[in-house]
């Protein structure tokens, strides 16, 4: 499924250079600029409040985002560099990329896992410990997902889950070359103590010496 585009509110800044984006500051703004695409940068401001909310709600610039402003076409752009304040660590410039529809990106897409009431290794008491609860995937900017799927249907206690157990939706594929776990089912607590403890017994055993023959 698509991923739906969050929409991004700007307001169109006059003026550039440092002396505008000074300015912009003063008035409770946030600098910022649009480029790429082959067309001419655009400068752009940010309400200081709303934009650090966006920013602390976290993936920020992982996300795919429609820009509006006021009087101009939406665009379709990813962040690319958040300048902060070397003191208060606030944002005091932003900078923006556009996209076409046909560009591919690199953004970090959920993972939702499925049929977990399907599991015997879940149903025998074991957990689901997740490696990666995003995946880093090359996807085209319009046809994100919404998330990637992982089918638990059969798995066993001992089993892990790879990226290559996932089929990805067309156009994307990982960042990464290897074959990188996703998750796996680890034993309930109880059972790795009795593993451990038969181990230790057996352990015991072939270290015990062995008792003197007879004469």
């Amino acid at each position: 499924m698509a991923k739906e585009i969050p929409n991004l509110v700007a307001e169109a800044r006059a003026g550039s250079g440092k002396g505008a984006a000074r300015q912009a500051r003063r008035d409770g703004k946030v600098p910022g600029i649009v480029y790429g695409d082959g067309k001419d940068p655009v400068s752009i401001q940010f309400d200081f409040n709303k934009l650090l909310t966006q920013l602390r709600a976290g993936r920020f610039m992982s996300t795919l985002w429609n820009l509006q402003v006021e009087g101009q076409e939406d665009v379709r752009v990813i962040c690319r560099g958040v300048q902060r304040d070397v003191v208060k660590d606030l944002p005091i410039h932003i900078d923006f990329m556009r996209l076409r529809r046909t560009s591919k990106v690199n953004l970090f897409i959920p993972v939702e896992f499925i049929n977990e009431d399907k599991c015997p290794g879940l149903k025998r008491g074991g957990t689901l410990v997740t490696v990666r609860p995003e995946v880093e995937l090359v996807v085209t900017a319009g046809d994100i997902p919404d998330h990637i799927t992982v089918d638990l249907e059969g798995r066993q206690i001992g089993d892990t889950l790879n990226i290559s157990d996932v089929t990805l939706p067309a156009g994307a594929k990982p960042t990464i070359d290897r074959d990188f776990v996703i998750a796996n089912l680890a034993a309930p607590s109880a059972l790795r103590s009795e593993d451990d403890a038969a181990e230790g017994e057996g352990d015991a055993a072939a270290d015990a010496p062995e008792a003197p023959a007879e004469a």
